[in-house]
């Protein structure tokens, strides 16, 4: 049935139609918008080896005559554009790759009934045009100026999935050419031509580039200074809006998509976007939010930093109040991004000279103490993996330092004042000496509480960054939840038989001692467990009242084992019939899905139930063994508990949970030659290792590494130093432990802090170990670690920044 007049109207004004040799419709529209493409496409471009270029520009405003703009942009495009001659379209000699593409699909696999308008494209190297035809005296409907700021995508599969096309996408100044062909190998070669074009241009550099370089070679003439600000409105304070950012970024965006849950456009957008959130700072009356959100914004697009410095100059640079409330809150803004992000070296020498600038224009003004705190804060800043926290960029819009809060088990807490760039290794070194710890010749460090997990922080690690990290999880956490917060606790143990009984490092012992205990890490009877309890009782309220307060029963003894006490849930075996996995389904969806919850609930309140009498019981023997203990002190009751612990033979190690994967055998033992993997096999006589993974604890000692099953006191098996040569990490979550011709494998989710751990007692025994006169030729080179400081840990960082590989020898 053929068309109604009407609707092929409507379909030739849609796509266009060519008529007596002269193109209709979208055609026309086309060539308008490229012309305007062409208008608006121009860059201030540096030439090259040519002398120097004089910039005397303004501020771009919207009041400019629509013609008189038109015309200039008009006549520097000459300059850039050669004028083409009606010679035929396939005789270009500038040509270096031509054919017919089609722009905007609009129809594809999905309405096949309209078909995509073709165009003649020619790339020459300056420009990407295209043409109506490739006849003699075709019309040129556009042409798309190639600089070095240009971007082109990659053919995506996905689109081709969609329409049948393979699409290349070239980003312009202000549109993009998105351009489709039916055959991938064509896709391929106009992406890897035009790629080349625009990696030949010089280039592009921005009229805030070219003053910054000026302003560079003149500071020692401050006439010629004068002038360059006097004439030069892009470098001064402005209220008007930015329509372009002050330093070049790519048109388009290769990755516009930041890790997270937030979402941006491309880099000149965001630029442009931020400096309207600067200058909304002016008049807000709490800027820490907005300020938080600019510097969180940088954080995840680091090529904005430079773009925020030269925007926060501008803005800070002869301002129409210097001093007021909107200037104050750019020279804040400035203090938090200066102890937050290094510039590059032209922004930070174009920044050093703009504080030298204010200071010397405005001494002893609160700008010029702002301008004396930036210059040190850039002295120190190396960067940071989090902004700053809202009580951060409050103390440094005061200029002060932060007041940490560090808790000691079994001491008062500490209040340590840090700044934005104080290391986790410097408080740790002020604490040991402020608790008189320094001849300890245990190792100590800061650990991360929380209600998942404690883990220790690395020497390195800011601390200002794990305050913001505890910022973040505040407002995850529930209202029970207990708050996050820093910990000084023993790191490594390296002599715990010589500790004084009224030194404060004892009770950091005992405080670590019950922690192993209530975590179940001390495997020990019930009857033992009970008495550490009441010793726990003794050491807090002295002797029996019935006055005294109670703690909680899980604060006294370990909870795993009044729930190893109830019975185990039956498990009721799967169906494997398909009918009846059906039937069962349909049932627990209607009435006897009802009962069925009824039951779970009333089986778990009889749970319940028998959890409270259980629990009942145990602190009624408790108190029993407390009764018993009267007229025992404080000192003694903790020298009791600690010695029943020390009856441990793992005391002193800490123990991680792993799953043995897996044992390789090397194959001759010789290096480089292949692993072959082997079956789990006995490691020693005594230590019978089954064939399958195994949930094990691996503990790491002073001395050894041991291999214990969960609950059992004594080890499968233990490899001293000497019989381990080398260890490191496979993957994210698999450790590797070579012990002579073994490859031992366990999966963890804590490989980061055993390799720390390994590398802090092989340091410290590098350093506690006398010098041997002679080497066995055969053996090694020994590893030369560094000596660690006395009594703190010695790592360095995150250990996935180390070499995989450590090493050791007796």
């Amino acid at each position: 049935m053929p068309f109604p007049g009407g609707l092929w109207w409507l379909l030739c004004c849609r796509q266009g139609f060519t008529l007596l040799r002269r193109d209709y419709g979208e055609a026309d529209r086309e060539a308008d918008g490229e012309a305007e493409e062409e208008e608006a496409s121009f860059e201030l471009r540096a030439q090259g080896d040519q002398g120097s270029l004089e910039v005397s520009l303004s501020q771009p405003t919207r009041s400019s005559s629509g013609s008189e703009r038109s015309l200039l942009v008009a006549e520097e495009m000459r300059s850039l554009i050669a004028e083409k001659g009606p010679e035929p379209v396939e005789d270009d000699p500038d040509a270096l790759v031509k054919g017919w593409l089609q722009r905007e699909v609009r129809g594809g696999v999905k309405t096949p009934w309209i078909r995509p308008r073709k165009y003649w494209f020619v790339l020459t190297p300056d420009s990407l045009d295209y043409y109506s035809s490739n006849e003699k005296g075709a019309r040129r409907l556009g042409s798309l100026v190639l600089t070095s700021l240009c971007s082109v995508l990659w053919p995506d599969k996905q689109t081709y999935k969609e329409t049948g096309y393979w699409n290349v996408t070239v980003f312009g100044r202000k549109h993009c050419y998105r351009l489709y062909t039916e055959h991938l190998n064509e896709a391929v070669h106009w992406v890897c031509a035009v790629q080349k074009v625009i990696d030949s241009k010089v280039p592009v550099q921005t009229p805030t580039q070219l003053l910054m370089r000026d302003v560079e070679e003149h500071c020692g003439s401050p006439e010629v200074l004068e002038q360059i600000y006097r004439c030069n409105p892009i470098l001064r304070y402005t209220s008007s809006p930015l329509y372009a950012p002050l330093l070049p970024f790519p048109y388009g965006s290769l990755d516009q998509s930041a890790p997270g849950p937030r979402s941006y456009t491309t880099l000149r957008d965001e630029a442009v976007k931020l400096f309207n959130s600067l200058q909304q700072l002016e008049s807000e009356r709490d800027p820490v939010p907005l300020m938080q959100g600019v510097l969180q914004t940088c954080l995840d697009l680091p090529p904005l930093v430079d773009e925020i410095y030269c925007q926060l100059v501008k803005q800070t640079t002869e301002p129409a109040a210097p001093g007021g409330q909107g200037d104050l809150h750019y020279w804040q803004l400035l203090t938090c991004m200066s102890c937050t992000f290094l510039p590059s070296p032209p922004v930070l020498r174009f920044l050093r000279f703009h504080l030298d600038r204010t200071e010397s224009r405005f001494p002893a003004s609160e700008m010029a103490k702002y301008a004396c705190f930036i210059r040190e804060a850039l002295g120190k800043t190396k960067g940071r993996e989090c902004v700053p926290s809202l009580e951060e960029i409050l103390v440094l819009m005061r200029r002060q330092e932060m007041i940490c809060t560090v808790h000691c088990p079994g001491a008062p807490a500490c209040s340590v004042a840090i700044s934005s760039h104080t290391t986790a290794e410097e408080v740790a070194r002020e604490l040991v000496s402020r608790l008189g710890l320094s001849q300890s010749p245990n190792l100590f460090a800061l650990y991360e509480q929380s209600r998942r997990r404690e883990q220790p922080v690395a020497s390195a690690t800011l601390l200002a960054d794990v305050l913001t990290r505890f910022e973040n999880l505040a407002g995850e956490q529930r209202e029970q939840d207990p708050p996050c917060r820093l910990c000084f606790k023993h790191y490594g143990f390296l002599d715990t038989d010589n500790v004084p009984r009224d030194s404060l490092e004892f009770a950091l012992l005992f405080e670590q001692a019950h922690e192993m205990v209530l975590r179940g890490y001390v495997p020990t009877s019930e009857e033992t467990l009970q008495t550490l309890a009441a010793l726990r009782l003794q050491s807090l309220n002295s002797d029996f009242s019935t006055h005294a307060p109670f703690p909680r029963l899980e604060e006294l003894f370990p909870p795993h084992v009044l729930h190893a006490r109830l019975p185990a849930p039956r498990r009721r075996t799967p169906t494997k019939c398909r009918g009846a996995r059906l039937r069962a389904g349909l049932l627990a969806g209607g009435l006897w899905g009802q009962v069925l919850a009824k039951q779970r609930a009333e089986r778990d309140q009889r749970l319940r139930g028998r959890l409270r009498e259980e629990g009942a019981s145990t602190m009624a023997a408790i108190v029993e063994k407390w009764k018993l203990l009267q007229g025992m002190g404080r000192p003694e009751a903790m020298a009791a508990y600690v010695a029943l612990v020390r009856e441990w033979p793992g005391f002193g190690s800490t123990l991680f949970d792993v799953d043995l994967r897996a044992v390789r055998r090397r194959r001759g033992g010789g290096g480089g030659q292949p692993w072959q993997r082997a079956a789990l096999t006995p490691l020693s006589p005594q230590s019978p290792v089954g064939a399958g993974p195994q949930r094990l604890w691996l503990g790491i000692g002073a001395k050894a590494v041991s291999l214990y099953k969960p609950g059992e006191p004594e080890p499968l098996d233990s490899f001293c130093y000497g019989r381990i040569s080398s260890f490191g990490a496979s993957d994210r979550s698999t450790f590797r432990l070579s012990v002579e011709d073994r490859d031992l494998l366990f999966e963890t989710s804590q490989v980061d802090e055993i390799a720390q751990l390994l590398n802090t007692y092989l340091a410290s025994a590098g350093a506690r170990r006398p010098p041997r006169p002679q080497e066995p030729a055969t053996s090694p080179p020994a590893p030369d670690p560094t000596t660690p400081p006395q009594g703190l840990c010695p790592t360095a960082g995150p250990w996935q920044h180390r070499p995989p590989v450590g090493s050791f020898h007796s």
